[in-house]
């Protein structure tokens, strides 16, 4: 069966950052985002496997949502200087380790993401897809062969593999609900208004009462149809909401939907797991002074000892 790794850069580097506590090299570098991202990184090929992996980071330029939508993510605080100065390390372990990055000026790292992956799997020359994040918006993007894979918060924590059920069993909804979902409770980590007086809740009762958003207006258009249940979920007050909601619905659908059709130059050929040097991956992990993670890396894969004062 053959199988991809997608790694969500960004997600994956702002988790480690706030798992670990500052470490400094001897040097002064700044490395605790770096050095869990690394472990992530080398934890998930070691226990998946996979044929093909490449990563995906987002670029510090805005994308088409914040052109929709000047308000989109615009309560968020700036990235912490000091996780900005590492993210150019992480890409340097990533690429050190002959794993190819996709970015695209004006997209997200999902949009790049959902692109490959339902590209991969529509086209048949993938069985399983697995998306290494601790986003939830990637939920939207799961089915039977394109699957989230969760790193732990906790050090010792199980990774956590999210197919279609475990997405229902964490939200509510199934994974082709998610839009809706945001579009009606909204989203407050990106600024997506969603419905005004609508919250989560309630949005997965009428989800699971009516389907899709719009089987919920559908449904207030003949009240006399609803049966006794729906009619609880549907009073006069939630009708009222989603009615003066309705724009704002459909709009934080709009912001919530990950796009797939990316122009994006991906060969699947290019992301083939292939052999490194990694002489230069142990060169870089003793310059950053990651003694453990030397140490997970395969023992005959290259010669000499390693000397030096590590974490």
């Amino acid at each position: 069966m053959s199988s991809l790794v997608l790694i969500d850069g960004h997600a994956l580097a702002y988790r480690a950052y706030h798992a670990f506590p500052p470490l400094t090299t001897h040097d002064g570098e700044l490395v605790n985002a770096v050095y869990g991202f690394s472990r992530i990184l080398l934890t998930v090929l070691k226990d998946l496997s996979p044929e093909y992996v490449c990563a995906s980071f987002d670029l510090p330029k805005p994308t088409f949502r914040h052109t929709q939508y000047t308000a989109y993510k615009a309560q968020r605080k700036e990235m912490p200087t000091d996780l900005q100065t590492q993210i150019e390390r992480i890409k340097q372990v990533v690429e050190t380790m002959n794993i190819p990055i996709f970015a695209v000026e004006g997209y997200e790292a999902d949009d790049v993401i959902g692109t490959i992956s339902t590209k991969v799997v529509a086209d048949g020359s993938i069985d399983k897809v697995l998306i290494v994040t601790g986003d939830r918006d990637a939920f939207q993007l799961v089915n039977d062969k394109i699957h989230v894979y969760m790193p732990p918060r906790a050090k010792d924590a199980f990774y956590t593999d999210v197919g279609p059920q475990e997405v229902v069993e964490r939200m509510g909804v199934r994974p082709d609900q998610i839009i809706d979902y945001k579009g009606l409770c909204g989203d407050t980590s990106d600024n997506i208004p969603g419905v005004r007086g609508i919250g989560e809740k309630g949005a997965v009762k009428m989800l699971q009462a009516f389907e899709t958003a719009e089987g919920i207006y559908t449904a207030m258009k003949g009240p006399e149809k609803l049966t006794a249940e729906q009619k609880k979920i549907l009073t006069a007050k939630i009708i009222e909401k989603l009615a003066n909601g309705y724009d704002d619905m459909h709009l934080s659908k709009e912001l919530a939907t990950i796009d797939t059709h990316v122009p994006l130059d991906f060969k699947l050929e290019d992301c083939m797991l292939r052999s490194y040097d990694k002489q230069k991956v142990v060169d870089l992990f003793t310059k950053l002074e990651f003694k453990s993670l030397v140490n997970l890396l395969p023992k005959d894969d290259f010669e000499g000892d390693v000397q030096a004062s590590l974490f």
